[in-house]
Parts: C-alpha cells; structure tokens; sequence
C-alpha cells in the first residue's frame, strides 16, 4: 500500500486558530503538559470501507495538526500515544505498515518540526524497533534538539507497566550498589526514574474515540490529570476538537485528592 501524497504544510502558512476563538481562551491556565491515547484509527477506517492500514495513514497527517494546534495555544509539551507493548500482538502485515508509517512519518516531517520549533523526543524500550526505524528517529530527534516552541515526545514501544518493571529494575540494582535504606525511597525519588521525567506529569490526559479505559499509558504520571474523552476517532480530531479538550480542562476546578 503507498503512502499518501499529502504535503506537509508550510510553517506560517496560516494559524490554527481565529481571533474570535482565542478569545474564549485563558492563557494563564493552558495546560502545561498533555497527553492523548490515539484511538479509533482502524475503526475510521471500517466506516469508510477503506483497508483498516489506512486509518493509521490518515491518523498520522492529522498528528501535524494537533502538534501545531499545541503549540500555537502555549502547551510546553506533547505527549501521545504512538505504538504500545500490546501492538506488537497485532497482525505481522500491520505492525510492518506500523513500522513503515512511522519511518516516512519521521522523514517527511523533519523539516517541518525543525521550521516549527519542534522538539522531538520519546518514551518506551525503542531497542525492540527495525534498525531502520531507530536511526530514523535518532536522525529526526538530532535535527530538532533546537527546538523551543514545543516538546513532542512520542510513545513507542511504550506500555506503563514495562515502564514501571523498568524502574524497579534499576532501583534495586542502585539499592544492591549502595545499600539505601528502602524507607527512603519517596515518590519524588521514584520519578526520577521514570520515562517522563524529563517533562514531569501530563495535567491533561485526552482519549479519542470514546473508548473509557488508559490502556497501560502513563499510569504512574496521570494520577492527577483532568480526564477528557470523546467519541469523535483519531483521523477526525482535529484543531477545533483539541480546542474543545483545553476549553472543558479550563472549566474545571483542579484539585488533589477526591
């Protein structure tokens, strides 16, 4: 199956949001920190009577837009959900079209992140990933370490709980090492250690799809972050939608604790 033709949009050549809509937005309660679960690529793709792999096509083009739509609002960082520990039980034929969309993705992109301030990052066990794709992502991630406007930290590979077997591994090899008392282990201390840590928690978790589960994304960090699910699917959510999420985070009361 080839690619889409579509061209990235050229950076400047026009703003994701109105006057008219920025007006209804507080700027000094954009969150910080968002993620999104970017669910419904398969099932668009059903509805349209279109090969399931398309889905992933068209969900990957409206990733720039969202990206922008971020970054034009203020948000510091991006945080989504890109290809799980569980994708890997999917079919041979589609985690390969995963693998490749993801390759062309990072290609075809690259000078559009660095036009646009993007700075691109990622969380989860890469080393399990073609050879191919890690190069790619570390020539992708190169280019754009000057980036300032936005952190997008794409989550491959990625499921909480490795994350968190992870950690675990490497603190008692420190605590083997050291002889820490394990009482002293705090919270703080424990994420230091954890993937995020560089960005610190998501204040802003986003489901597409309607779908009312996190599915093993950031267990640990979301603790506290404001919960927005929709039904519209992934390759239809769009600027307006993300405007939508910001405005309901805006309206809330946040608060720690029940």
């Amino acid at each position: 199956m080839s690619a889409p033709t579509k061209a990235p949009v050229c950076a400047q050549e026009k703003r994701m949001f109105s006057p008219e809509q920025l007006a209804f937005i507080d700027r000094q309660k954009i969150p910080r920190h968002v993620a999104i679960i970017m669910d419904g690529n398969r099932r668009w793709a059903k509805q349209k009577e279109l090969p399931a792999l398309m889905g992933h096509w068209e969900g990957a083009e409206g990733l720039t837009e969202i990206v922008r739509a971020a970054s034009e609002l203020g948000v510091e960082t991006l945080t989504v959900y890109a290809f799980s520990t569980e994708n890997w039980q999917r079919t041979d034929e589609e985690v390969e079209e995963l693998m490749r969309l993801l390759e062309i993705y990072l290609v075809n992109n690259r000078n559009l992140m660095v036009e646009e301030g993007v700075r691109l990052d990622a969380i989860g066990d890469l080393s399990k990933f073609p050879k191919s794709v890690q190069e790619t992502f570390q020539e992708t991630k190169l280019a754009t370490q000057k980036g300032r406007k936005i952190n997008l930290v794409l989550a491959m590979n990625y499921g909480s709980r490795d994350e968190l077997r992870r950690v675990f591994v490497r603190l008692l090899k420190e605590y083997e090492q050291k002889k820490w008392d394990p009482e002293s282990i705090t919270e703080e201390e424990i994420a230091r250690y954890l993937d995020t840590t560089a960005w610190g928690d998501p204040d802003l978790l986003i489901r597409t799809s309607g779908e009312h589960r996190v599915s093993n994304f950031l267990l640990w960090q979301i603790s506290y972050a404001e919960l927005y699910i929709t039904d519209v699917l992934w390759p239809e959510f769009d600027s307006k939608e993300f405007l939508r999420a910001v405005l309901s985070y805006q309206n809330r009361i946040r608060r720690l604790g029940v």
